[in-house]
């Protein structure tokens, strides 16, 4: 048994974790109680990594070996790594001769190790000489990035994760903490257990577990946060709670932010934001920090969390800007306990933007609009110059890939037919673009299936390299195991594409990539090496910081110049910010409504959003059946008051569309949204959610509705809002199918299934498991759901039978093709003599079988019911106990469980969560379940009962 050090692939928190393995096998994970980001504790997401990794899975999910499709349309079929690197040299060398350096773009991820991000921009600026080459973090961080350099005159969050602890207000705007950055929501918990005075603000149009911690909830309206924030200065400066002194002396700008601030009454923003003008007074007084002091005493400090919702937006870098303001209005920055902290949302989409892997950047933070920074670049690369016209962004790349000015589409760690907006305008891309090269760990991403050229690359435990987290906090990322089949490190791809691409453009010349070394970490090493050098005299130096440093004295934040003996915790301390006069800037935005408001065709605002055990499209965590306890199934959530005005109950199917499209999901009552509004999770894409349009064209998941519309600023698109109408589906055929499977042949059926999802009108296709963890290994199975105008033909039902193990001789059948009912079952003996379900299908008009689910996923035994599980029933024949929603899925701990305990309990609140944790250990492994059990507590206490309080 092997153990190493790494870091967790998923959300920018940027956990430590010990990797367990055994020989070419990851056996267990666990938390690295001395890596300062976590101290040991992991999510549910990162808690069950080793089992996204094991070799049974990885062999089912992986692209192993090079794959070359002939034409499109056609199978894609195995080739050598050196026939692949040079199609591909030879077909990106023929597109730039004949079209130019901008007729390649090169589409990266925030899931990239910094060394992959370096010499991936280095190959498009420093040797082909195109800026083409932007990331998913477009989608992420950009209006971060932007309202960081706007104001404080650099991208760089100047709060560390311990001011957590020394706040006195904390300000949530536009995140899910609690489910989108669990870790941190971790720490939030301990501060306030130590702290019970420390005021917590939520603003969220919807009433998420993070809000349910708040003292002050703002539910504002989607869209309204710079007014939100512009009143609250306009409070600020009417009741004498601005620090002038601080805004004198390292401030430029705040008399023409009074101007646009002075009409922001709370009684104006009341209308535009929904809230009562007296909460925006007292979000303003406990931010500015005068709460209980004296009159000249030192501030209380309020530190400041944000994520998508400021982020994704047409005006998000003015939303970032504007909840800035207020930091340095009140000097309430560069103070433990005080700063505007952006949450990062991917793993190294701070070095990625370290290494200037944007459209618009260059390497260490420099301007691609600046010609000095061009030239010190291009001086440091040792080329003649670097383009000075900024590249496509992520949105732009594309639409011109579909206008078919960029012809050959570079993809690399990222699923763009997934990921981004306006799904129409991205799939015609992938399909106009002459060549397409997808270079990804996973062969089943919706992308994969539009590649020219696939390229096996290593993932999670397999990779070495450094990673930057939100708080700017570079750790180490470590193998432990050998990369499966073929594949190769993203960075070595890049370069071998470079070598072949020089011969070409720079015949005779030196090298541009000189990495060399005796194993991969050393190359890597020597990668982050020539990084770090450009980072001299730059805000985010790290000339002082080597990896040997980073092994003898674990992560390490920036800045860490040459002398320094440790990074710097906390950035504007001395209030000189790197600006050409040394001051912070006030820059001025007017509330500006949404791109695309509700209107009478479109009634509803759509807002996207995480859920807690899933990370962004899936390829790694849809692996996973645990994973979908929570959250099993795709839903539509609406407000209850909404769905009898469109003749709707829960369960039922509607049409959502949106200017650019349509698809189908189920609905799901859920009043922690406001009338008018709906939420879909952001990972149900088309690989989980499909089904065919009426023109006959495969659906495309949520993202088939959202906007490409844009911020100005950082060119980040409106993901997080998008105005929808909701219909009624009218499909009275549907099926049911569902099985559980061999580990070793689960995940290959749930592809299988998954492919026929187009020829229904409606599908989705997920996993689920059984037993806990704790109780032994969990089983595997797959579940199909479908409907449909009318049945389908025979030959689609012989195909799921088939992959479900239905087509033996043991099964039981019925069947009437007059009422187009269809149902089958295969039954199991066990060892302690029960007899279960083991594979079902359940198909025809008004078919149902909600009892059937239960008793098969609930491994419930069934000798008494005989062929009473074939009838077409709405009703079991006898009462079949369900177990409910799992709300802890570390330990299978669900919400009837924890009903049933808490009727027992006593107490205070507090109590009863001890209680209730003491009987069912529910929420004492990872802890991500612990708002939800703290929302069911309350409610016992209310005695309200658990229904009024099931969000998710």
């Amino acid at each position: 048994m092997q153990e190493n050090r790494s870091t967790c692939p998923y959300c920018g928190v940027g956990c430590g974790v010990i990797i367990q393995s055994d020989g070419d096998t990851i056996t267990g994970v666990r938390g690295d109680p001395h890596h300062p980001a976590n101290f040991g504790r992991l999510c549910t997401k990162g808690s069950t990594l080793h089992l996204t990794a094991s070799r049974p899975v990885t062999l089912q999910t992986r692209l192993l070996q090079p794959q070359l499709r002939p034409q499109r349309g056609q199978a894609a079929h195995p080739i050598d790594w050196d026939a692949a690197l040079n199609t591909a040299a030879q077909r990106f060398a023929a597109t730039i001769d004949r079209h130019g350096p901008d007729a390649v773009g090169f589409y990266l991820s925030g899931q990239l190790l910094t060394e992959d991000y370096y010499v991936f921009n280095k190959l498009a600026k420093g040797l082909i000489g195109t800026n083409n080459i932007d990331t998913n973090s477009r989608l992420c961080m950009s209006s971060a990035v932007a309202g960081y350099k706007a104001t404080l005159g650099a991208d760089a969050p100047p709060a560390c994760y311990d001011d957590l602890a020394h706040a006195q207000c904390l300000f949530i705007a536009g995140s899910n903490t609690a489910w989108a950055h669990p870790i941190v929501f971790r720490r939030i918990e301990d501060a306030r257990a130590a702290n019970p005075a420390m005021k917590i603000i939520v603003a969220d149009p919807r009433r998420t577990d993070t809000a349910a911690m708040a003292d002050l909830f703002l539910p504002l309206l989607p869209g309204s946060d710079v007014m939100l924030f512009n009143a609250m200065l306009h409070v600020m400066l009417r009741e004498g709670w601005v620090d002038q002194g601080y805004i004198a002396r390292h401030t430029s700008g705040f008399a023409d932010l009074q101007a646009v601030v002075q009409d922001c009454t709370p009684e104006r923003a009341a209308a535009v934001c929904g809230l009562p003008p007296q909460d925006i007074a007292t979000a303003a007084r406990w931010f500015a920090g005068v709460e209980g002091i004296a009159e000249g005493g030192p501030r209380r400090p309020t530190l400041s969390l944000y994520c998508q919702g400021l982020n994704q937006s047409t005006s998000g870098t003015a939303k970032n800007a504007a909840l800035i303001h207020l930091h340095l209005a009140c000097g309430q920055i560069g103070q433990p306990g005080a700063g505007p902290f952006s949450l990062t949302g991917q793993p190294n989409a701070m070095g990625g933007r370290e290494v200037g892997g944007l459209a618009n950047l260059l390497p260490a933070h420099r301007d691609m609009a600046n010609p000095d920074h061009r030239a010190e670049v291009a001086r440091l690369w040792g080329v003649e110059s670097v383009p000075a016209r900024s590249g496509k962004t992520a949105v732009e790349m594309f639409q011109a890939a579909a206008d078919g000015e960029i012809k050959a589409l570079w993809i690399a760690c990222t699923n763009p037919a997934q990921s981004l907006p306006d799904q129409t305008t991205v799939r015609r891309a992938l399909q106009r673009a002459e060549f397409v090269v997808v270079q990804e760990a996973f062969a089943t991403t919706a992308t994969a299936q539009y590649a020219d050229l696939l390229l096996p690359a290593t993932t999670w435990g397999e990779k070495t390299g450094t990673v930057t987290n939100s708080e700017r906090r570079i750790s180490r990322v470590r193998a432990a195991v050998a990369a499966p089949g073929g594949a190769r490190h993203d960075w070595q791809i890049a370069l071998a594409l470079a070598q072949r691409l020089e011969r070409h453009l720079r015949p005779g010349q030196p090298t541009l990539f000189p990495y060399t070394g005796d194993t991969a970490q050393a190359c890597a090493e020597a990668i982050w090496n020539e990084h770090r050098e450009t980072t001299r005299g730059r805000d985010l130096d790290i000339t002082g910081l080597t990896w040997a440093a980073l092994e003898a004295d674990g992560p390490q934040q920036w800045p860490y110049p040459s002398g320094a003996r440790a990074g710097r915790a906390r950035l504007y301390a001395d209030g000189v910010f790197p600006t050409p006069d040394g001051r912070a800037r006030f820059v001025p935005a007017a509330w500006q409504p949404l791109s695309e408001p509700p209107s009478a065709r479109y009634p509803f605002s759509l807002t996207t959003g995480r859920l807690r055990d899933q990370w962004h499209g899936m390829s790694r965590t849809g692996t996973l059946g645990q994973l979908f306890g929570h959250a099993s199934e795709p839903a539509l959530q609406m407000h209850p008051q909404d769905l009898p005005r469109l003749q709707l109950a829960a369960g039922d199917l509607a049409h959502v569309t949106s200017a650019r499209g349509s698809i189908i999901a189920p609905v799901q009552a859920d009043d922690t949204l406001a009338p008018g509004q709906v939420f879909m999770a952001m990972h149900w894409g088309g690989e989980y959610l499909g089904g065919r349009s009426s023109m006959g064209r495969p659906l495309a998941g949520v993202n088939a509705l959202t906007t490409p519309a844009f911020c100005p600023g950082s060119k980040q698109p409106e993901l997080k809002h998008a105005a929808v109408k909701v219909l009624k589906a009218e499909l009275p055929w549907t099926l049911l199918a569902m099985a559980w499977l061999p580990e070793d042949e689960a995940l290959a059926a749930r592809e299988a299934l998954a492919a026929l999802m187009p020829e229904l009108p409606f599908a989705h296709c997920v996993p689920f498991s059984g037993a806990a963890p704790a109780a032994g290994p969990a089983r595997t199975g797959v579940l199909l759901r479908g409907a449909a105008h009318e049945a389908p033909p025979p030959a689609l039902l012989a195909r799921i039978e088939h992959l479900l193990h239905l087509d033996g001789p043991g099964t039981l059948r019925y069947a009437d093709r007059r009422r187009a009912q269809h149902r089958a079952a295969r039954l199991q003996r066990q060892a302690d003599g029960r007899t279960t379900l083991d594979a079902l299908l359940l198909a025809g008009n008004g078919s149902a079988g909600g009892w059937l689910r239960t008793l098969l996923q609930e491994e419930l035994p069934v000798q008494t019911y005989g062929r009473l599980l074939l009838l077409p029933t709405q009703q079991p024949p006898v009462a079949v106990p369900a177990r409910g929603k799992r709300v802890c899925v570390c330990l299978n701990v669900t919400d009837t469980d924890i009903t049933e305990r808490l009727g027992q309990c006593q107490g205070s609140p507090a109590e009863r969560l001890a209680q209730l944790q003491g009987a069912l250990r529910c929420g004492t492994q990872c802890g991500s379940c612990v708002p939800e059990l703290k929302r069911m507590v309350q409610a016992a206490v209310a005695g309200i009962g658990t229904t009024a309080v099931q969000a998710a």
